[in-house]
């Protein structure tokens, strides 16, 4: 079997029974208001995501649904403060092959093969011979540019999907190569190649061969830090070949992966402490909560004039805040 029979996320109405296989997307126990567990998650396939909850729900059973990362679901979708969930009667972890998850994970609508073509040719505009180099063998490692290729740059915030990295990567060359020529005195060598690296450890921290989770790796270790030991390992073979690699670009190269998230309570291991490094985590920070807004705005769902009262999410974490979610002009 190459596929799993199952309605669409996209297709659901408002209203109406749905039963179907779906990855599960942070499967996790909430409480009610009269104490009791209740399941709360996202069931996601190729076509999109909706949010559900089971209201009787056994908390032994989290453990088995979390460890499949995928679920045959029985349920009744309906409208919620102007936006579709599902109340799930019946739930149970499934497995599924690899061929079946093709109808079950979402993917960049862009082609995977076209995207990597165009960042290799950005980066091949790099001018200093060792920076050149270093991208070349990072480039032609091609058991790690496959994984680069069809890695989500998340779980369930910006880019989750499969060749969700390479899109956000390519997104962000692309913004910095319009917006360099206003700050000529940046070392465009160091910002692109520092937009380059800055996720790559992602490629190790998340699976993706039972929905989208973290690795063990990932979990004890984090993205920046794996990112930092691949720079090393790698730019130890360009200077053993005896390409030029000045220590400080190294060393600066280094500083963005470990900064780029700005501040220390959100995952920087150093505050941001060079031009570039400023510059990368702005970029990084615009393009990832950009994307966080347009996907929960999700504005391709609206149809017609919504409800007063209803025109705004729920509270979104990440981006703390309520959105506001029409286009006015629209």
């Amino acid at each position: 079997m190459t596929s799993i029979p199952h309605p669409f996320i996209r297709d659901l109405g408002d209203t109406g029974y749905v039963e179907g296989v779906y990855s599960l997307v942070n499967p996790q126990l909430a409480i009610t208001r009269q104490g009791k567990p209740y399941l709360k998650c996202l069931l996601r396939d190729a076509s999109g995501e909706i949010a559900a909850r089971k209201w009787t729900f056994d908390e032994q059973a989290l453990g088995p649904l979390t460890s499949a990362g995928f679920a045959h679901v029985r349920g009744n979708v309906q409208r919620y403060q102007n936006q579709r969930q599902l109340i799930v009667e019946q739930i149970e972890a499934v497995e599924v092959s690899a061929e079946q998850m093709v109808d079950l994970l979402p993917a960049s609508k862009r082609d995977l093969g076209e995207m990597f073509a165009e960042l290799g040719s950005l980066l091949g505009s790099l001018e200093h011979p060792g920076m050149r180099a270093l991208m070349r063998e990072f480039l032609g490692n091609e058991a790690l540019m496959e994984r680069f290729r069809r890695a989500p740059a998340a779980t369930s915030l910006h880019h989750a999907f499969i060749g969700g990295l390479l899109e956000h990567t390519l997104q962000l060359l692309k913004i910095a190569d319009a917006i360099l020529p206003l700050y000529p005195e940046l070392n465009r060598d160091i910002v692109l190649v520092g937009l380059f690296l800055h996720d790559l450890g992602k490629t190790m921290e998340l699976s993706w061969d039972k929905g989208f989770a973290y690795t063990a790796e990932g979990n004890l270790l984090g993205h920046t830090v794996q990112g930092l030991v691949l720079l090393r390992s790698l730019a130890a073979r360009v200077r053993s070949s005896g390409e030029e690699l000045p220590a400080q670009a190294l060393l600066v190269l280094q500083h963005i992966i470990l900064s780029h998230h700005g501040q220390l309570e959100f995952g920087a291991t150093k505050i941001p402490s060079t031009p570039e490094a400023i510059f990368v985590h702005h970029l990084d920070n615009l393009d990832a909560k950009t994307a966080i807004a347009l996907a929960q705005a999700d504005r391709a769902s609206i149809d017609g004039p919504i409800e007063p009262g209803l025109e705004f999410t729920e509270r979104i974490w990440s981006l703390d805040t309520r959105l506001f979610r029409p286009d006015p002009l629209a």
